[in-house]
């Protein structure tokens, strides 16, 4: 396979039209492992974007190899964060095992609604002719929400020929369009949108939900069978996300969160996120011994920016996203995590940071709606303590018992990882993804044939 041109990170140069025709619709998917059943992954984001969606789909790809698949990705280049966040990456390239082949595609930022829409669109018209023209019929493809009508693909190249693929559903739309205010409730966008979910979700071999609430959203919906749909929460890595004390955290010692209480939120600060109730927990906190780390970007930066200097909170900081090698060491520079769900979320989305809060052994802050799944997994393993949205002085008077009795938050700590270690592996997840995937081939197609892999 002839090496692909470099593809730039932050400076690279412009891309001449033949390049771009070039990328979009590359040769047939290698014909090495030929005798390995086949697993495509589509998605938007992958690493080494920024998104936690393309770090857990780069986890769960190479935990697919190691299982005995052939597993290719169709992504596009950096594009979620800030441009600083974007990295030079290759068009094609083998990264741990995966074949990766990134489309050429424009990256306006996502916090503008008409560049993400041609951000959606530069991605799905390649990637619709590509299925068209090239897919195998030898191969599961594996369809997720970003963008979020990514699916369509599927069930529209189905009707062609054979392509068969499950979908993976991270955030319901056109229930979270609705819910942001980007299309009106009922109107006839909203239920086009259904009507093309409806059949993308019954083309579809199987369907993979986050949440048992979510499977109860997509079933009551579109009127599938629930033997078709299956919840596998996500995870996080149990290697490299582990307890430690905060007094070893380096990111603790440089912004002086070894001595205060210390909660800290690392992740998308987004529309669909509670942050009023918190920053009112920490106006009420100021002059207590409490901080508030806030790390990461999104729809509600300029927002939490403007919350901070209105209330003059010198008891909280507002940090960019740090690097991915790092996450094991800042995550650890907290006494809890702040995890979070809006108000009319639940069953749209549900938010992946829960996991590597529980990995690294802090207790979660949720703040959620009463009925929650979020709440529930919080108070059933006592692993945190939950509040509800917008009840400020209830997180207020939380946190002040918390930093009071160190040794319950710390246990609850231990809970947290106890937790984790039973439920939200990869390794767990992984083996769950490999079984409704290998159920989604044909009769007679190969085998895995689980075994380490070497990185080409």
């Amino acid at each position: 396979m002839p090496a692909p041109p470099s593809s730039g990170g932050v400076r690279e140069p412009a891309v001449p039209l033949s390049r771009w025709i070039r990328h979009w619709f590359p040769a047939l998917m290698p014909s090495r492992h030929s005798d390995k059943p086949r697993i495509a992954i589509l998605n938007q984001f992958y690493v080494p974007d920024v998104a936690s969606t393309g770090h857990l789909l780069h986890e769960l790809a190479t935990d697919l190899v190691r299982r005995g698949f052939f597993v290719q990705v169709d992504t596009c280049r950096p594009c979620y964060g800030p441009r600083e966040t974007w990295q030079p990456v290759e068009l094609r390239e083998w990264r741990d095992g995966v074949y990766v082949r990134r489309l050429i595609t424009t990256r306006f930022s996502k916090d503008i609604l008409p560049g993400r829409l041609l951000n959606f669109l530069t991605f799905m018209v390649p990637a619709t002719i590509r299925m068209m023209l090239l897919s195998r019929s030898d191969t599961v493809h594996l369809y997720t929400t970003n963008p979020p009508f990514l699916g369509i693909i599927g069930a529209f190249v189905s009707f062609f020929r054979r392509h068969r693929y499950v979908k993976l559903l991270h955030d319901a739309y056109p229930e979270m369009a609705v819910w942001v205010g980007t299309i009106q409730k009922g109107g006839l966008i909203e239920r086009i949108w259904h009507a093309g979910n409806k059949l993308i979700y019954r083309r579809a071999e199987h369907t993979i939900v986050l949440c048992e609430s979510a499977k109860k959203l997509v079933c009551e919906n579109y009127g599938l069978d629930p033997n078709r749909v299956h919840v596998i929460y996500n995870w996080a890595d149990a290697n490299e996300l582990r307890p430690k004390p905060k007094s070893e955290s380096t990111f603790a010692k440089e912004h002086g969160l070894i001595d205060p209480f210390t909660v800290l939120y690392s992740g998308n600060l987004g529309l669909y996120y509670d942050f009023e109730t918190l920053l009112g927990a920490a106006e009420l906190l100021q002059n207590e011994n409490f901080r508030l780390v806030l790390i990461g970007a999104g729809g509600r930066k300029s927002w939490i920016e403007e919350q901070i200097k209105k209330r003059g909170l010198k008891n909280t900081l507002l940090l960019p996203y740090q690097p991915f090698e790092k996450l094991p060491d800042s995550l650890t520079a907290s006494d809890a995590s702040f995890v979070t769900i809006a108000k009319g979320i639940e069953g749209i989305s549900f938010p992946s940071k829960l996991y590597s809060s529980l990995a690294v052994g802090r207790p979660i802050i949720a703040i959620s709606e009463e009925r929650s799944e979020l709440k529930d997994m919080v108070d059933t393993h006592d692993v945190g303590r939950w509040f509800k949205v917008g009840d400020s002085k209830g997180l207020a008077e939380g946190l002040r018992q918390m930093m009071a009795d160190r040794a319950k938050t710390e246990q609850q700590g231990r809970n947290a990882r106890a937790l984790f270690e039973r439920e939200f592996t990869l390794e767990a997840a992984g083996e769950k993804y490999a079984k409704v995937l290998q159920a989604a081939f044909p009769p007679g197609s190969p085998v895995p044939k689980p075994s380490g892999y070497v990185a080409t």
